[in-house]
């Protein structure tokens, strides 16, 4: 980008970022308690936003799409590390007051920030093409909404969010791991996860009772197959609904039986007496193929 104003000045890398006093007075200053039903914790610690765009591996140049901005702690962050940053605020009354917290305390940038109030798992356009994700996500809905804009937005490459400790865990497990199910495969589906550091609650207003987990992702070009992304999910919903059930039972529905299960399981070069957490997602996606020609 040849325009100077598009691009992030190199000594904003030691700008202030927001500490607990300011998350306080700007929370005062529109009236806003933080909401469990939102799933609103804000971070009042600016060492760890640096930490998690330092962990992000941002290039200058990037546009980086920012969910659940709040007040706008990490979003200050970003703005100092990237190009451009896309924020989606589902808080209304949130969204309308990010701008002039950007401008406050980094005068001149708005012109590099984009604020979206909307759902961000409606979202499906953007008035600009992100490439990375960094996020301080919901603890409620940071799987369906990583996948959501995974699906939507081919232009993210990579990113970093941070979710509950658990879903950290999860997202990035591997098969064979008795955390490993939707979450995992559908994730893998996209590209590689991998657990990128821990939280603490401490940094955060209000405190949540667990940790948080920062989860990094390279997207990856998806198994080769002539099966859809939704016909593979739904094998994987399926085969994760009763986890204890070995795939031929667990496919029989799917399937329409359970030997029509265990055709198209030895069909997919699978053995019908394992179970869905030993299976990566090239798997689920051979699986899913064998049955394409019964329904053409």
């Amino acid at each position: 980008m040849s325009d100077a104003s598009q691009t992030p000045d190199p000594g904003a890398q030691t700008a202030p970022l927001l500490g607990a006093a300011d998350i306080r007075r700007l929370a005062e200053s529109i009236g806003v308690r933080p909401t469990k039903t939102l799933g609103q914790n804000f971070v009042i610690d600016g060492n760890t936003i640096r930490r998690i765009v330092g962990a992000a591996e941002l290039d200058p140049a990037e546009t980086v799409l920012e969910v659940g901005p709040g007040l706008g702690s990490l979003t200050l962050g970003l703005i100092d590390a990237a190009a451009r940053v896309v924020a989606v605020e589902i808080d209304p009354v949130l969204a309308a007051k990010l701008p002039t917290t950007v401008e406050e305390f980094r005068p001149g940038a708005t012109e590099r920030f984009t604020l979206i109030n909307q759902d961000a798992l409606k979202v499906t356009e953007l008035p600009h093409d992100p490439t990375a994700l960094v996020a301080n996500l919901p603890y409620n809905v940071a799987v369906p909404v990583v996948l959501h804009l995974l699906e939507h937005f081919p232009s993210l490459r990579h990113g970093l969010v941070m979710v509950q400790d658990e879903v950290a865990d999860r997202l990035a497990a591997g098969p064979g791991s008795k955390i490993y199910g939707v979450p995992s495969v559908k994730a893998a589906w996209y590209g590689t996860m991998r657990k990128a550091g821990v939280i603490g609650m401490n940094v955060f207003w209000p405190a949540p009772k667990i940790h948080s987990g920062l989860v990094g992702f390279e997207r990856q070009d998806p198994p080769a197959t002539r099966a859809s992304r939704e016909q593979v999910f739904a094998v994987i919903d399926a085969a994760f609904a009763q986890r204890r059930k070995t795939l031929r039972a667990a496919l029989s529905g799917w399937a329409g039986s359970g030997a029509e299960a265990e055709r198209l399981l030895r069909l997919a070069n699978v053995d019908p007496s394992a179970r869905g957490e030993v299976l990566d997602v090239k798997a689920f996606a051979r699986i899913a193929e064998a049955k394409i020609p019964l329904e053409a």
